[in-house]
C-alpha cells in the first residue's frame, strides 16, 4: 500500500484529484468507482473546477457509485444519487445515461443487488474512491462483513449513523439500512484511492495499514489489493509509528 501523509483537507484533495485527472486524460472512457460523504467533496469540486478551466472532458466516462440509502428516492435532498448530481455530475459534461448507482426505492431489494451485481461484472472499475469510517468501514460494509461479500443491503451501526448525521437536520434523520458494494466488489477495482482525514479516523487508518487483516476491520482487505493508494492528513496518520511506506 502506498500511504502519502499530507498537511490537510485540501492538499488531501489535490493529491487525489492530480491521481484522477491522469487516469481521466489518459483513458476518457475510463470506468470511475465513487464515493459521497464529505471527504471526497474537495476532490469533486476540483474535477468540476479543472473542467471548466481546463476542459477535461468525462461524455465517455462510466461511473458507478459504491452505496445508497434504503428507502430514499434519487431525488431525495439526503439521497446520494442527488449528492453525486449536485458535488459533480451537474458540473462537468458527464452523460447521465454513465452514470450508475443502486436503486434506493427497490421494491425487491435481492433484485436490485444481483442487478448492480451484474452491472459491476460489466463496468469494471479503473478506479475506487473510498472513504474510511471510524469503525473502519469501507462504503456501508460494517465491521464483520465477509470479505467475499458483493453488493448487499445492510443495518448500519450506530457509528455510523453518528458518522453520518451531520450531513442530517437531526440524527433520527439518518436512514437505518442502505444498499452498499461489498467488498469482493471494491476489490475488483483496477485502483484504489481512500482517502482520511481528522484525528477520528486515526484508528481506522492504523488497522488499515498496520493491523491484522480481519473482517472486524473491513478497511483492511484492502492491504491485499496489488495498487492501493492511501493519501491522509497527519491526525489521520497520528498511530502510523515509522515512516516506512510513507512518504
Amino acid at each position: 500500500m502506498n500511504v502519502i501523509v499530507v498537511n490537510g483537507y485540501e492538499e488531501m484533495s489535490d493529491r487525489a484529484f492530480a491521481i484522477m485527472k491522469d487516469i481521466v486524460v489518459k483513458n476518457p472512457a475510463a470506468v470511475l468507482g465513487l464515493a459521497t460523504g464529505s471527504t471526497p467533496i474537495g476532490l469533486y469540486r476540483r474535477m468540476v473546477a479543472d473542467h471548466a478551466a481546463a476542459g477535461t472532458s468525462y461524455r465517455a466516462v462510466r461511473t458507478v457509485n459504491l452505496d445508497e440509502y434504503a428507502g430514499l428516492a434519487p431525488d431525495h435532498e439526503q439521497s446520494y444519487a442527488y449528492f453525486m448530481r449536485t458535488n459533480l455530475f451537474d458540473g462537468i459534461d458527464i452523460l447521465p445515461e454513465n452514470t450508475h448507482i443502486e436503486n434506493g426505492i427497490a421494491e425487491d431489494a435481492a433484485a436490485e443487488c444481483a442487478r448492480y451485481n451484474e452491472l459491476l461484472e460489466t463496468l469494471r472499475q479503473d478506479i475506487q474512491v473510498l472513504g474510511i469510517g471510524s469503525n473502519g468501514h469501507i462504503a456501508f460494509n460494517e465491521p464483520g462483513t465477509p470479505f467475499d461479500m458483493t453488493t448487499h443491503v445492510v443495518d448500519l451501526t450506530e457509528s455510523t449513523i453518528r458518522d453520518n448525521a451531520r450531513l442530517f437536520a437531526r440524527e433520527e434523520d439518518v436512514p437505518r439500512r442502505a444498499f452498499t458494494m461489498g467488498p469482493k466488489n471494491i476489490m475488483n477495482a483496477a485502483r484504489i484511492l481512500i482517502l482520511a482525514n481528522g484525528a477520528n479516523k486515526a484508528r481506522a487508518v492504523y488497522g488499515l495499514v498496520r493491523g491484522e487483516v480481519t473482517p472486524s476491520l473491513p478497511a483492511s482487505i484492502l492491504q491485499h489489493h496489488p495498487d492501493c493508494t492511501l493519501i491522509c492528513d497527519r491526525a489521520a496518520a497520528a498511530l502510523l509509528s515509522d515512516e516506512k511506506g510513507v512518504s
